[in-house]
């Protein structure tokens, strides 16, 4: 084979190659969409550092749980889950300068404490609501008093 047909194959490859991803990409984000739920939704993994450590990502509701995605994984499987149970609401703050280059347009960083300690997501407004309006809705016999703030 000479040499200019195998790097045209090669670049044919190297071309193919990122349009298969982002197809992959869409593909998933409608299989975690199909059963509805879904919001875009930020979560800080790493606060050693202020205003840094924000990955963009989905949420999706799931029964007692709030499952999230990295936005730019192929991975079916939720990197993060909270549960109803063991989550409370504890306020919400616009984001910092920095914060504000790491995050979706519009969306507002929201506190929440977790048996691993607190948590910072972010999203939007109509979003907000509907995630207050998830915690508050647990089943019978839920304990009602710990998501008031």
């Amino acid at each position: 084979m000479p040499l200019w047909q195998w790097l045209l194959e090669s670049l044919g490859v190297l071309l193919l190659l990122p349009l298969l991803y982002g197809v992959a990409l869409i593909v998933r984000r409608r299989v975690l969409s199909r059963h509805g739920g879904t919001f875009e939704l930020s979560y800080r993994m790493r606060t050693d550092r202020p205003g840094r450590g924000w990955l963009i990502g989905l949420g999706r509701y799931s029964g007692e749980e709030l499952e999230w995605f990295r936005i730019f994984s192929l991975s079916p499987k939720p990197r993060q889950v909270w549960s109803r149970r063991t989550m409370s609401y504890s306020g919400r703050r616009p984001p910092g300068e920095t914060e504000q280059i790491s995050l979706y347009a519009g969306h507002v960083i929201v506190s929440c404490t977790t048996p691993e300690g607190p948590t910072d997501l972010a999203m939007s407004e109509a979003s907000l609501t509907g995630f207050q309006s998830w915690l508050e809705a647990g089943p019978p016999g839920a304990d009602w008093d710990k998501h008031r703030t």
